[in-house]
């Protein structure tokens, strides 16, 4: 058998090969094998773990998280309540940052719209980015 090298577990994958080196020194996954001429030999599990982080990491769970999850994943006969408070608590963390980008959202479609065209030095856009002066 052919020894999947990093280039192959990145198309495997579609994650970076830098992202892979990132992930193998946080600990996310394991250190492959060397082969022979030293290049990383990676087994089927890799390409399944990574494809659990991309997917983690593409929801925006932390590496911590992404960790806390890996560990637990492994402990298959445990409760999977410990798990379902971490994504509780990611999706509060979620429905915050989506009301950020509502309330910036709100503020930019604002200052669009006190836009009454004109010079650069009349620019309303402009002025509302400049804000107040902190004191």
């Amino acid at each position: 058998m052919t020894p999947m090298t990093i280039g192959r577990l990145s198309a495997a994958t579609g994650v970076k090969i830098e992202t892979i080196r990132y992930y193998e020194r946080a600990g996310l996954i394991d250190p492959p094998a060397r082969t022979g001429g030293n290049y990383r030999s990676y087994r089927p599990d890799d390409v399944a773990r990574l494809a659990f982080v991309r997917r983690t990491r593409d929801l925006g769970f932390s590496l911590d998280e992404v960790r806390a999850l890996l560990d637990l994943s492994s402990q298959r006969d445990r409760d999977c309540g410990e798990i379902d408070d971490l994504a509780s608590q990611h999706l509060v963390e979620v429905d915050r940052k989506i009301a950020d980008l509502q309330a910036l959202r709100r503020q930019l479609s604002a200052a669009i719209t006190t836009c009454g065209g004109g010079t650069v030095a009349e620019c309303r856009i402009l002025e509302a980015f400049a804000g107040e002066a902190p004191n």
